[in-house]
């Protein structure tokens, strides 16, 4: 079943003792600056009333409520978010950002809050594309994917040569667009998790489908500014909300529950 290969990321990588309330840090009413861009359905989204909504809104406020803080969010595009959070304009990014050795040079990292794994989304009618080595093999067919991206570089490294120049991959500036260029036939396969990959064939009955077995499971942390005082306090946070089973329930309702409504 889809449920049962989203783990969650304090689970999967978290082995101290479980935090109790009283352990952590008081911020004192700290204002914690965060960052999203408001484009990663489930993780963060414009609801119906065009607020910011999604399951690292709701980790990110819960941890800033039990350390005794308050977050302000701003947007910005994925292609400057980084930079953004390194110079330090923000203490916390959150955007889906899969945790590698090159951006933690860059950034501070959480623990993971979720570990995700990777598929092909494919038009409905798409037989080609039944593994990466079909897709490798058939020089005809081409990748849409949002650079810089943890799609853009499953596309480059796990399925295609480690080019990142290779011209079988096509950028766009959001992952709607990739997947616009995908229904147009303008590219054959994009790189999605299993929510996005559900919402986008959920909202266009009959267009999309989810093709082959998972290429790679990614872990995903938030970033925040080299040295951050607020990483440990973040951890010990996280390792709570595992432990009471607080992200395992807003894991469930964001990626299974909340599209039924």
């Amino acid at each position: 079943m889809l449920k049962s290969t989203l783990l969650s990321g304090a689970a999967l990588l978290l082995l101290a003792a479980p935090a109790l309330a009283q352990d952590l840090p008081d911020l004192d009413g700290r204002v914690i600056h965060a960052v999203t861009e408001n484009a990663y359905y489930p993780l963060n989204f414009a609801g119906p009333d065009g607020q910011g909504i999604g399951l690292e809104y709701d980790v990110i406020n819960e941890i800033a409520s039990r350390l005794n803080a308050s977050v302000e969010w701003d947007l910005t595009a994925w292609d400057v978010m980084i930079e953004s959070v390194r110079s330090g304009q923000f203490d916390v990014g959150a955007d889906g950002i899969t945790i590698t050795e090159e951006r933690a040079q860059q950034v501070d990292f959480t623990q993971p809050f979720i570990t995700v794994e990777q598929y092909f989304l494919v038009r409905a009618d798409e037989e080609r594309i039944t593994s990466p080595e079909s897709f490798t093999e058939d020089t005809d067919l081409l990748f849409g994917a949002q650079a810089g991206t943890s799609s853009f570089y499953t596309a480059i490294y796990d399925v295609l040569d480690g080019d990142e120049a290779n011209p079988r991959v096509k950028t766009f500036d959001s992952f709607g667009a990739a997947v616009q260029a995908l229904k147009a036939g303008d590219v054959d396969a994009v790189i999605a998790d299993q929510a996005a990959s559900a919402g986008y064939i959920g909202a266009d009955p009959g267009a999309f489908k989810q093709a082959g077995d998972a290429i790679k499971s990614d872990p995903f942390g938030f970033i925040l500014t080299p040295g951050s005082d607020l990483v440990d306090p973040f951890n010990a946070a996280l390792a709570q909300l595992e432990a009471e089973g607080w992200l395992d329930e807003r894991i469930n309702y964001w990626f299974f529950d909340y599209a039924a409504e």
